[in-house]
């Protein structure tokens, strides 16, 4: 036979305590409630939050403080303990620490464990509305839990070989959050708001010298303020411009090259129309004149239903892409011509020569000043000035496709959250989110589960 306290322990999992006493109850709602009270053993009764050490008693309070522990068959169950401060020799005068809880939680190590599984791997509605609490709760629980299973953030800047660095928004109003990430492991190493030089360089200040000699290959898009930092703290390193972002650089430029077709097509469309009306009602020259219209509306809305069709590879394209393919080619050849150019540094890329990339890069490049487009021409010079850079990625194999998923897992976090007032509980998500921590959950013993 099993005593009730030690069956009510169990249930609340609140080891290292003695129970004085327990009720039943019912709230306004008509919700069950176990209310449980206890105090820990004298072991563990008068420590310091913060360090863990015995101290004095500083004074006692003469109310007791509650703990929201995790429900047990749908009740709810509630601990209650007698509370006293204590005056620690090196933090001061603080709140006696519980086994139980997390200093400054109201709420039990397990109940915060739930908490941040849940919310990692659902909606912020669904987490808050099953463990009946508020949002914002969750969060705190969050940064709580990544406190308290990972709390020296430093030791992942162990072994940095291949790093990635990226930025992602979070919000509207060009917020961001710069995330490294470790190439080898497929983690994050490191995240700050905001994208800058200013930024970055705390990262760089945190690692030791050796660590930063360590570091042989820093992938990410073009920007600057990436550049800087690396000249500044890691020189030695290769730095990598992946396919992806030069790729995209040519989507960008081939895009605005369609709009600028799509405008000149659809201004001659409007201008046949005006002349259309006012024809002077010859029935030969009007048929002409809407043969002309119906042929310039047909190649207008061709040129502006083309998006997916020019930014396709040609072996991917449908039956029907094809053919509007086809039609631009014979309509419309400069479009078809920033097509060829797109694919063309496209197939560069692929190249696994270093030299063979370089001479193909050459090509793209005269092409590109001669094509007598203005966007492609400036594309042309900005890949010139990375084009070291890119080579670098042909020779190292290094792609940034491993930080694109990172950031498309945070925009998950973000969505399911529905945005985030406090930053720090993003920062907190995408730490354990995107790592290789497991989440301790109660009665699993002592495994816990990884982040989906």
């Amino acid at each position: 036979m099993v005593s009730a306290s030690t069956l009510l322990k169990k249930f609340a999992n609140v080891n290292h305590s003695v129970i004085d006493s327990y009720e039943f109850t019912q709230n306004v709602n008509g919700e069950d409630i176990l209310k449980i009270n206890l105090h820990p053993y004298k072991t563990y009764a008068n420590r310091c939050p913060v360090c863990g050490c015995r101290c004095k008693v500083y004074d006692r309070s003469k109310c007791t403080r509650m703990w929201r522990a995790l429900d047990c068959g749908g009740v709810i169950i509630e601990l209650y303990s007698p509370t006293c401060r204590v005056d620690c020799p090196e933090h001061g005068v603080k709140t006696a620490s519980v086994p139980w809880a997390f200093h400054d939680s109201g709420f039990t190590k397990d109940f915060d464990m739930m908490a941040t599984f849940l919310a990692m791997n659902i909606n912020r509605s669904v987490t808050a509305e099953f463990l009946r609490c508020d949002w914002h709760t969750v969060m705190r629980c969050i940064s709580r839990a990544r406190a308290y299973i990972e709390p020296d953030l430093k030791k992942r800047y162990a072994g940095l070989v291949n790093i990635g660095i990226d930025e992602t928004s979070y919000r509207k109003g060009h917020s961001y959050v710069t995330v490294v990430v470790n190439h080898d492991t497929n983690t994050v190493v490191w995240c700050a708001p905001g994208h800058s030089t200013e930024v970055l360089s705390r990262f760089f200040e945190e690692l030791t010298q050796e660590q930063r000699l360590n570091i042989k290959c820093v992938s990410g898009d073009g920007a600057k303020w990436i550049d800087a930092c690396i000249e500044k703290y890691i020189p030695h390193a290769w730095r990598c411009v992946d396919s992806f972002h030069v790729v995209t650089w040519a989507m960008e430029a081939l895009n605005e090259l369609r709009k600028e077709s799509w405008r000149d097509a659809y201004s001659n469309q409007k201008k046949l129309t005006l002349e259309l009306k006012r024809g002077n009602g010859r029935p030969g020259k009007q048929d002409k004149a809407s043969l002309k219209l119906s042929e310039a509306k047909t190649k207008a809305t061709e040129i502006k239903n083309s998006t997916y069709t020019l930014g396709k590879a040609p072996e991917n394209l449908t039956p029907n892409q094809i053919e509007r393919l086809e039609m631009i080619a014979k309509t419309n050849p400069k479009l078809f011509r920033g097509y060829t150019l797109k694919e063309h540094l496209r197939m560069a890329l692929k190249m696994s020569s270093r030299d063979e990339a370089k001479a193909e890069l050459s090509t793209f490049f005269w092409k590109a000043t001669h094509s007598r487009i203005s966007v492609f021409k400036e594309l042309a010079y900005k890949i010139r000035r990375h084009e070291e850079h890119i080579l670098n990625t042909i020779d190292s194999k290094l792609s940034n496709a491993r930080v694109e998923s990172i950031n498309n897992k945070i925009k998950l976090f973000i969505r399911k959250a529905y945005g985030f007032k406090n930053i720090q509980n993003l920062l907190d998500m995408i730490l354990l989110g995107c790592s290789n921590i497991l989440i301790p959950l109660p009665n699993r013993g002592g495994l816990g589960l990884k982040v989906a």
